[in-house]
C-alpha cells in the first residue's frame, strides 16, 4: 500500500497486560505490565502471505505464518499471524494469534518510526496458563 511501511524485516516487539491501574511513576509497576518482548522477523510471499519468526531469546522462538489484508475502500491494512511453538524447544505446544495494523503516519511527524499496533491472544494453554489471555502490543521497525 502506498504510504505503508514494508512489513519485511525485523520489528522490536513488546506486549502489555491491559490494566487500568496507573503506575504513578513506579518503574517496577511499569515493568510488571510487560507481558512479552522479542523480535519479529517477517518475510513476505505472494498473495499477501507472511512468514517469519518471533525470537524471545534463550531458545524461546515461535514460527510465524500470516496473511496481510488490504482494502481499497479505505486503503487500510491489517495483518493476522499465528505463532506456533517449535517441537523440542521451550515453546513446544504454544500457540499465539496476533492481529495488527500500521500505526498512523503523521504528515508532520518528525523522524517517526514505522510501528504496528495490535493485540495478541494465547490460543492454547501452556505451562499452567489458560488459553484466552489477551494483551496489547507494539512492534517498532528496526532500521
Amino acid at each position: 500500500m502506498a504510504g505503508e511501511p514494508s512489513l519485511a524485516g525485523k520489528w522490536t516487539y513488546r506486549s502489555y497486560r491491559n490494566s487500568t491501574d496507573l503506575v504513578a511513576g513506579d518503574p517496577n509497576k511499569a515493568l510488571s505490565l510487560i507481558f512479552g518482548e522479542g523480535v519479529f522477523t517477517f518475510a513476505l510471499g505472494s498473495a499477501g502471505a507472511l512468514t517469519g519468526t518471533f525470537d524471545m531469546g534463550s531458545g524461546f522462538v515461535l514460527d510465524l505464518q500470516g496473511t496481510i489484508h488490504s482494502t481499497t475502500s479505505d486503503a487500510s491494512l491489517t495483518v493476522e499471524i499465528a505463532g506456533l511453538g517449535r517441537d523440542g524447544t521451550p515453546t513446544a505446544g504454544w500457540e499465539y494469534d496476533y492481529h495488527a495494523s500500521p500505526a498512523y503516519q503523521w504528515p508532520n511527524g518528525v523522524n517517526q518510526v514505522p510501528a504496528l499496533v495490535g493485540s495478541v491472544i494465547r490460543a492454547k494453554p501452556h505451562d499452567g496458563a489458560p488459553a484466552g489471555f489477551v494483551a496489547s502490543f507494539i512492534a517498532v521497525k528496526q532500521p
